[in-house]
């Protein structure tokens, strides 16, 4: 029997009618489950019968809660994924198609962890602190209004950053600390630690990560030094990967303990999901909570 999660705020609100199109694709059993009246994932797995699947569908934010919500709880079962996001920077990262579901068990064990105001989260794709929260900050307020107001206005990140760059975004200061080398830098515009290659819907800050090396390193990179024009003139590049050609303005540092602290308080996203008002994170590459310093 298969077991279809899905999130009904994906896709755009058309999660649901896109998920049920799967009972075409199997001829065993199905059953449909809400995400978000799921009270207990141990339960939930703890009813399953033996060579049951479960079928996640949603974007990388759905992604992101199922692997917070389930932590500590051990698989005995397969996890299969059905992108239907708006993002899907997972999805491009490990090379799949959004048309098939795919077990992406190897994927959601020992995820690397980011600790943000004292607590504790998992993270698949990506922690961002920069313009990209602030973009998640302004697309959460758009969401918002439109469910408030009953519109269905696009939230276009691109757009939202491009704007951010030239009227509303002021970089910041930045402290940054790799396995325990102390790196300074000003005017700091983006400052990513990756997990995998691609997030903000196609981005690729860090093109040489790979999520799944043996060493479970992660790569930060950080755009800086320069004004918001020249800024603006990079930023395309970083759909391609080719930023890191500009040596002067992207900096790449690959470690197991990352922290990043700004000199006043900004959006943090983890996978697309915003903390507003936070000064620091610290990434870890393992399960475990990092050492304090």
């Amino acid at each position: 029997m298969y077991h279809i999660l899905f999130n009904p705020h994906s896709g755009n609100g058309c999660a649901e009618e896109e998920a049920k199109l799967l009972s075409a694709l199997y001829d065993s059993e199905t059953s449909y489950y809400d995400i978000t009246a799921i009270g207990s994932y141990a339960d939930f797995f703890a009813g399953l019968a033996e060579g049951d699947s479960v079928i996640l569908c949603g974007g990388d934010g759905t992604l992101n809660r199922f692997v917070n919500d389930t932590e500590g709880i051990e698989f005995n079962c397969d996890i299969l994924y059905f992108a239907i996001g708006s993002g899907n920077d997972f999805l491009r990262d490990v090379e799949k198609t959004d048309k098939v579901p795919f077990r992406i068990n190897e994927y959601i064990e020992n995820l690397p962890t980011v600790e943000v105001d004292g607590k504790r989260y998992r993270f698949i794709n990506n922690v961002g602190f920069g313009i990209d929260g602030y973009c998640c900050e302004v697309g959460d307020a758009i969401k918002a209004n439109n469910e408030k107001t009953g519109k269905s206005k696009a939230v276009n990140y691109t757009a939202i950053a491009i704007k951010g760059l030239l009227f509303h975004y002021k970089p910041t200061s930045a402290t940054v600390t790799v396995d325990s080398k102390e790196y300074r830098y000003e005017k700091v515009w983006l400052s990513p630690t990756m997990k995998g290659r691609f997030y903000g819907g196609g981005m690729m800050p860090t093109p040489a990560q790979d999520r799944m090396n043996e060493n479970g390193e992660l790569s930060l990179m950080l755009m800086h030094g320069t004004g918001k024009l020249k800024t603006l003139l990079v930023f395309p590049s970083l759909f391609k990967g080719e930023h890191i050609k500009h040596e002067k303005l992207v900096a790449i540092h690959t470690g197991k303990d990352i922290s990043v602290t700004f000199d006043r308080p900004t959006a943090v996203q983890i996978d697309g999901e915003t903390i507003l008002g936070v000064t620091s994170y610290r990434a870890y590459a393992k399960v475990e909570a990092p050492v304090k310093a």
